[in-house]
């Protein structure tokens, strides 16, 4: 099969952080990615198909570990070489459409009995992502043993297939994993606060923030949501998918002050936003997390952060929680955050946000468009394989 290849390689990766630090995207150009041929992955068991991706996005996690940016966290928690790719739409050998739902926990594992959180239909939670049957791995596409969607094929567990509905884009299916993790993030964020009313900032308005926007006036009911957006298109998404104000980030401190009433004391305010969420996780924007939330109030971390240096006494003196967001489960209703993210994708016409689609062998070219796709008037850049031959 045809496969982006991401291999063990460390002098190859410490060259494309260098070459990240200098322009984002352009670790794909020197790191250790590069388009091969390469064999299918085995069926590791009972329970495990073939996939054809047929759209792969491209994600912020997948641009970090191009860029040489990814967190030493992860190293036991991934398995070389791996195929990149978690946000799929593919097809099985019988036609059917499916999605995946990418994290591989103890079902997937061959693990019996399952974790606590596996137990509880929290895969976002599995204790067990480096054991059972397959290599580690916390999600396919960082997984030796099942391959990823920037490829020709790849294999999954049934249990992590969900059926396109009949009438969807591809388009639109492609959108339901960051979808499914804005959910998350919005049904995380209302067990650790009341949100009925309250005034939410989004911090970020890439895809991840686009669709947080979009799944709290679904899910949330706050009383005013304000974005923080870069760029103009993004500005003009996030108003269309429910903003009630979007700002600048130069501008950020000064409309929460105005809109909450709030007094300036020193680089932060006295009060400001009920809830946070940020989509960004960079060491700047947790300071303006910190500097942004009143008293008491909730930051919600959606955007995959990595080591940072930040001084956390705002947290600790104005009694802030920090609350981390990673995947998708269960939500607090018993609901499946992938059929929750079915209907928001549907509802908020998310498939619009899918700007731009590449075959695999423009790698460099979409993976540079995706890294800096707010300033060329982007969001979402997919991998197209509709197209591609199995070599």
């Amino acid at each position: 099969m045809r496969a982006l290849l991401f291999e063990r390689n460390l002098p190859r990766y410490a060259v494309a952080k260098v070459a990240g630090s200098l322009a984002a995207g352009l670790g794909a150009r020197v790191g250790p990615l590069s388009l091969t041929e390469t064999d299918d992955p085995d069926l590791p068991g009972p329970g495990w198909v073939r996939v054809r991706p047929r759209l792969a996005g491209i994600c912020g996690s997948d641009l970090a570990t191009v860029d040489g940016k990814s967190s030493r966290y992860f190293e036991p928690l991934v398995s070389f070489p791996f195929v990149p790719g978690h946000e799929v739409v593919g097809e099985l050998a019988n036609g059917q459409r499916v999605v995946l739902e990418p994290v591989l926990g103890c079902e997937a594992r061959g693990i019996d009995p399952p974790c606590r959180g596996c137990a509880e239909g929290r895969r976002d939670r599995c204790e067990r992502i480096a054991f059972g049957d397959l290599e580690p791995g916390l999600q396919t596409g960082y997984c030796s043993d099942t391959g990823g969607g920037w490829s020709t094929g790849l294999v999954a567990h049934e249990s992590q297939l969900h059926p396109v509905p009949e009438g969807m884009s591809d388009e639109a299916a492609v959108m339901v994993e960051p979808a499914a993790c804005a959910v998350h993030g919005v049904f995380g964020a209302t067990e650790a606060a009341d949100l009925t009313g309250a005034t939410v900032l989004v911090l970020g308005a890439g895809t991840l923030g686009l669709c947080t926007i979009a799944s709290l006036r679904a899910h949330a009911n706050p009383g005013t949501v304000v974005a923080v957006a870069k760029y103009p298109e993004q500005r003009r998404l996030a108003t269309s998918l429910g903003a009630d104000m979007v700002v600048e980030p130069a501008e950020a401190r000064r409309a929460m002050r105005r809109l909450t009433g709030s007094l300036r004391v020193g680089g932060g305010l006295s009060g400001g936003a009920d809830v946070v969420v940020d989509c960004v996780g960079t060491e700047s924007s947790l300071a303006d997390d910190l500097a942004v939330v009143r008293p008491g109030g909730l930051v919600c971390l959606l955007g995959m952060p990595a080591v940072v240096s930040i001084d956390m006494t705002p947290l600790w003196q104005r009694q802030i929680t920090l609350r981390g967001s990673y995947a998708y489960g269960r939500e607090t209703a018993g609901q499946r955050t992938f059929d929750l993210a079915f209907g928001l994708v549907a509802d908020a016409r998310l498939e619009r946000l899918v700007s731009a689609t590449y075959p695999l062998d423009r790698y460099r070219e979409a993976i540079d468009h995706a890294a800096n796709a707010g300033r060329r008037g982007a969001v979402k850049v997919a991998f197209d394989l509709r197209g591609e031959k199995r070599r």
